[in-house]
């Protein structure tokens, strides 16, 4: 064995760092398909690993082709360039088609490490590349060392992968995703985006109550929309589980592999997958978790049990799908997962024609395998049949992919689902989905415009009027109605909703926010924490309405408590915010709402008193809104100037 001074005569040494591994995610396919458009984007985007590296005073060892390999004294700085890399890439990813948009993988290691001639080599590099594996695309994927460090340090949260068997390593890697992309569109990839002047402004200036309504998941796409929660943190950090007493009850539907063999068709495999779940949430005696808790585990080996105790669910469903010309084939089987004992598979090989047919059955075996208890009105009530229009179906589940992020991509789902229209006026579901689509218009850009609000209004009253048993075109309608300030009518159509959708965890989360709104907190109280138990998982918004709810009822410590939470999580979401303002100027830390308000106005200098009177919905209840007002007012937020804009938006 060499001696020390052999190594350094030779050049050897060893230190500790911390690693960084990155590569791109479909490499091949993307030269396949345009080398120089590749070449281009690649370089493009080497530019920006190199300045983040770089300004938090790393090395970069080695960056050929689409890998890059780079050092780091200091495991925070590590982690905060990565987070840096792919948030910026995420933003550069957004103006890019699906098909040739460039995600990286990043792996982070602390380790010992051999170093000759400026490269180095050992377990703690190839560890390294082993968690870049692992990582999601557009995400980050550290090992526990690098997680103790951290996670104190911060403000992340992450989520624990277990311990991985990987290649050519002795021992187990524990692993934890940083939670960057959980937002994403198909493959929960780094759609996230830091808040641009745009997104910020958006937001800032609405009625809290349309802010509220705006920054929600879109359940259905099995993605969750949002324009300022940092990225990632759309899921709790800890998973509220509120699964009935009877457990037998429970389902989680996880998402189908698409088998096609092309990501492009990602958007029907995740499509199916949620019209089973919005199936399934239509009956009262099952508890059937929300899309955006099953989506995170969208291509992931997971173990069903860890899946059913993570979800507190008795059962899961799992299967595959694969359109081939006018053909779908469909995979399933249903898993007892507290034994991991597959109860029932079955094999669906037909006609695409035949796509509704395979959904009824399919719905039908579940509930007979779980012995469900159907009421009468269940038992009578005809399936949900869309459209006889495949081509118009195709043109909805493509819509409802783009139900996410940007004002861009909200406009192209609604041409979308204007074309399926088209193909089919009476299709009830494209004219919900529409509905939900000028909410985008509210925040991006900000806007007064009655005719947003009449807009979601009209083509929410046209998928009633269709199927006035569609569970989610109730819902839209709550929303429309109520940013119409049709108070009760609103409370209707929310409370038909969750009739028709006992286990939709949106529904219940909407309903108790107009709830909340129109006077009633304690009867909202019970739907939000309803909501969360059916989405465990469930994004900042649902926090939002429960610490409002516990705000107008005068529980000043629990509102503050879930507020203060929602801050960490969406820290440009200036309704939680305003409200600190007035919560902490009540309980006497007069210091604290000052600071709320000063960030409010740091974020948003056009904020004041007179912007939020022409926008906020405590008009119904005047005493609620001096308290409101007198609150903002004692934290320093100026009166302003009425019936002024307070910003000036680019479009």
């Amino acid at each position: 064995m060499a001696s020390k001074d052999t190594q350094r005569k030779k050049g050897i040494h060893r230190k500790l760092a911390a690693i960084l591994c990155a590569d791109v995610v479909g490499y091949s396919r993307l030269m396949g398909a345009d080398e120089e458009a590749t070449i281009e984007t690649l370089t493009a985007y080497r530019k920006v690993f190199l300045s983040h590296i770089a300004s938090h005073s790393g090395h970069v060892v080695d960056a050929k082709g689409d890998a890059i390999l780079a050092d780091f004294a200091s495991v925070v700085d590590a982690v905060n360039g990565a987070v840096g890399i792919q948030r910026e890439l995420a933003e550069k990813n957004a103006d890019l088609s699906d098909d040739r948009r460039m995600d990286f993988r990043i792996g982070i290691n602390l380790g010992d490490v051999v170093v000759k001639d400026d490269v180095i080599y050992g377990d703690g590099v190839n560890i390294a590349a082993r968690l870049e594996s692992l990582a999601e695309p557009g995400g980050i994927c550290v090992s526990r060392h690098v997680y103790d460090h951290v996670r104190q340090k911060l403000k992340l949260e992450y989520e624990y992968l277990g311990e991985q068997e990987v290649k050519n390593i002795a021992e187990p890697v524990r692993a934890y995703q940083v939670l960057l992309n959980g937002g994403s569109a198909t493959e929960r990839r780094g759609t996230a985006r830091r808040p641009t002047a745009a997104l910020i402004a958006a937001g800032l200036a609405l009625c809290l109550v349309l802010a509220g309504i705006a920054w929600f998941a879109i359940e259905r796409s099995g993605v969750a929309w949002f324009a300022i929660e940092r990225p990632g943190e759309e899921m709790a950090a800890k998973p509220v589980t509120a699964a009935p007493e009877d457990a037998m009850s429970s389902i989680a539907v996880l998402p189908f592999q698409n088998l096609s063999g092309d990501a492009k068709e990602d958007y029907f495999s995740d499509g199916i997958t949620n019209d089973i779940i919005t199936d399934l949430a239509r009956f009262s005696n099952l508890f059937v978790i929300a899309s955006n808790s099953v989506f995170i585990y969208k291509g992931k080996s997971v173990d069903i049990k860890d899946v059913g105790r993570d979800l507190g669910v008795r059962y899961v469903l799992e299967g595959s799908i694969q359109r081939i010309g006018g053909r779908v084939r469909l995979n399933v089987q249903l898993i007892d997962a507290a034994t991991n004992h597959h109860l029932w598979a079955d094999r669906y090989d037909r006609e695409m024609s035949d796509i509704f047919a395979v959904q009824d059955e399919l719905t039908e075996a579940i509930v007979a395998a779980l012995r469900v208890t159907l009421t009468e009105v269940e038992r009578s009530r005809t399936a949900r049949h869309y459209t006889d229009n495949l081509e118009a179906y195709d043109l909805f589940l493509r819509g409802r992919s783009y139900m996410r992020g940007t004002r861009q991509t909200h406009r192209k789902a609604r041409t979308l689902f204007d074309q399926a229209i088209a193909l089919d006026p009476d299709f009830a579901a494209a004219y919900a989905e529409k509905s939900l689509t000028y909410f985008s218009g509210l925040i991006m850009p900000m806007s007064r415009d009655p005719k947003v609000v009449k807009g979601a209004l009209a083509a929410a009253e046209r998928a009633v009027a269709l199927d006035p048993n569609l569970p989610f075109a109730n819902a839209r309608l709550g929303w429309a109605l109520f940013a119409n300030r049709r108070h009760e009518d609103a409370i209707a159509a929310g409370k038909r909703a969750v009739a028709l959708g006992p286990s939709d965890a949106e529904s219940h989360a909407q309903l108790g926010n107009i709830l909340n709104w129109t006077g009633k907190p304690e009867e909202g109280i019970t739907h939000i924490e309803r909501a969360m138990g059916l989405n465990p998982h469930h994004p900042f918004y649902y926090e939002f309405y429960l610490g409002l709810s516990h705000y107008l009822l005068g529980n000043r410590e629990q509102a503050i408590e879930l507020m203060e939470r929602v801050v960490t999580r969406a820290p440009y979401f200036l309704p939680v915010r305003r409200h600190l303002a007035v919560l902490y100027g009540e309980v006497g830390q007069g210091q604290q709402a000052k600071a709320q308000t000063t960030e409010v106005l740091r974020i948003f200098p056009g904020a004041s008193i007179e912007d939020e009177r022409a926008r906020c919905f405590y008009r119904w209840e005047p005493a609620l809104q001096k308290r409101f007002f007198d609150g903002l007012r004692e934290s320093g937020m100026p009166e302003g100037e009425p019936g002024k804009e307070p910003i000036e938006m680019d479009g």
